[in-house]
């Protein structure tokens, strides 16, 4: 006996009435079932590159989905919101409503299932893997969290992507894997010897990714960047840690929330460093510069190739020469507590950006201060 026929187009048409009702009552799990939807975002197409974004409604991952999103990607946004920002999805949507163009997925990269089915699908070309917990003093207080949050989910992505045939692989590292060389500026070659957890646990997946990569013809870009600042030049995206994460956060970030009254002052950690004024010295590179970085590398990306990227501007400047040019462009004058060396810190780095400008043909052009 026959079944019943199918139509596809009649189910996907189906299933979009049912969305935009949803979507009218504002019922709060549409992105869920989103999920299952297979329309554009479940099948390659000629001409369009479809990227996986994990961790893109954080800071540094939404600002890469919107340069994808105005280079015509294709971007999924995977995201648990644990330390992402559900408005910056917003934005993104708001910005980009044209069907096939972006969707968000809600999901726990720790849990492999979630993770499979994503991978399952989706018909992904290329995978940008930003999740991850990034607080260096944190992860002196949570080793464990940190080693489950990036060396075990990276784990999982690679095994996903292995299953999926999935083999452009663009990864956020950092410059946290070198620890404190005793020679500066640092190169990709210098010796990775990391001094907290983060870092550690950034150089576990990177080993992990190496040795994959050994066995498969798949390209790999891993980019290990320096002291990220700024938001998109436009005003729509921006960092936004959670309160009880804000001691934690970047010193960019706290210097501005000092001069906007968000905190009543800027906590400097460590005025005994062996620097010209005591205070760390970091390198630090925009935002809006690192996500360039990020399409770059992705556009060079090769199979059976890794490339690997110190991303900074090749300049070291002070935390007390930032907090200075933070009073400067404000015109506040910020109060300051200086208290002990935060733990898990170094006192220097900066990155020679030889390769990257090399190879890449990318540079810094925003100059912080």
């Amino acid at each position: 006996m026959q079944g019943p026929l199918f139509c596809p187009l009649c189910y996907d048409y189906m299933i979009i009435m049912v969305l935009l009702y949803l979507y009218s009552l504002k019922f709060t799990t549409v992105e869920l079932i989103l999920v299952h939807v297979p329309l554009q975002f479940s099948r390659h197409e000629p001409g369009v590159t479809h990227v996986l974004v994990t961790g893109g409604a954080g800071y540094i991952g939404s600002h890469a989905s919107l340069r994808l999103l105005k280079d015509n990607y294709r971007v999924t946004i995977v995201d648990n919101l644990s330390r992402g920002n559900k408005g910056a999805v917003k934005v993104l949507q708001e910005l980009f409503p044209e069907p096939g163009r972006l969707q968000f997925i809600y999901a726990d990269l720790g849990d492999q299932k979630s993770v499979n089915k994503i991978f399952s699908e989706n018909a992904f070309d290329a995978v940008m893997h930003f999740a991850a917990v990034a607080y260096v003093g944190e992860s002196t207080m949570e080793p464990l969290r940190y080693y489950h949050n990036i060396t075990s989910n990276t784990l999982l992505i690679l095994e996903a992507m292995a299953s999926h045939g999935v083999k452009t692989l663009i990864y956020s590292s950092t410059c946290a894997t070198y620890g404190e060389p005793e020679k500066m500026p640092i190169i990709e070659t210098t010796p990775q010897l990391p001094i907290n957890p983060y870092g550690k646990a950034k150089k576990m997946a990177e080993d992990i990714i190496l040795d994959f990569s050994k066995r498969t013809d798949m390209a790999v870009m891993i980019l290990r960047y320096f002291n990220v600042i700024g938001s998109d030049p436009e005003g729509r995206l921006g960092e936004a840690p959670r309160p009880e994460l804000r001691e934690h956060g970047r010193i960019s970030g706290a210097c501005f929330d000092a001069a906007l009254g968000v905190i009543s002052g800027l906590k400097v950690k460590g005025i005994d460093y062996p620097t010209a004024d005591g205070t760390c010295i970091r390198d630090y590179i925009d935002v809006t510069d690192l996500v360039d970085a990020h399409v770059k590398a992705l556009n060079k990306a090769e199979p059976s190739r890794v490339g690997i990227y110190n991303v900074g501007t090749g300049r070291g400047r002070s935390v007390k020469e930032f907090v200075d040019a933070c009073k400067q462009a404000t015109g506040v004058d910020i109060k300051i507590e200086y208290l002990s060396r935060r733990p898990g810190d170094y006192a220097e780095v900066f990155s020679d950006p030889t390769k990257i400008n090399s190879e890449l043909n990318w540079t810094a052009q925003h100059t912080p201060i």
